[in-house]
């Protein structure tokens, strides 16, 4: 497995314009977000299909990083229990999540136009779990958090 640095600062070379980083800060947590919407109803034998994602990543971050990993996991509660009181309150998730899925998409493509890179997920899929703990690593380099 590639160490965490390795794989942010791989990352990072084609994070440089300023409008790409924004539009990730606004689009990584609206995809992933309503990717949980997307698999949110549906059911496995213990949990729901968002619930075993974040269950699967939560492991692979883990393992890259226990510091980072403990981060994602609050990240992955958060969003869980948005969703949780969504549903409790009766809204259409699933199209909620959809229609954001598709806008946050769209910015992700803007931002990389105006790089002129492609998306890292397009080398790599693992990439697309890679970008949150991008963010959540600036985070932790801003607060002077050591992962």
């Amino acid at each position: 497995m590639r160490r965490v640095q390795d794989l942010l600062a791989e990352y990072d070379e084609s994070h440089g314009h300023h409008v790409n980083k924004l539009l990730h800060w606004i689009c990584v947590p609206l995809i992933m977000f309503s990717l949980l919407g997307l698999l949110w109803r549906i059911q496995l034998p213990v949990l729901n299909a968002a619930q075993a994602l974040i269950l699967a990543a939560m492991i692979y971050y883990l393992l890259l990083s226990p510091r980072l990993g403990a981060g994602m996991l609050l990240v992955a509660a958060c969003l869980l229990g948005v969703l949780q009181g969504m549903d409790s309150a009766g809204l259409p998730i699933l199209w909620i999540a959809a229609a954001i899925f598709i806008l946050a998409w769209a910015g992700q493509f803007i931002g990389h136009y105006l790089e002129g890179k492609r998306p890292s997920c397009f080398k790599d899929i693992q990439f697309l779990l890679i970008g949150p703990l991008w963010l959540l690593a600036a985070v932790y380099r801003r607060l002077g958090i050591s992962y």
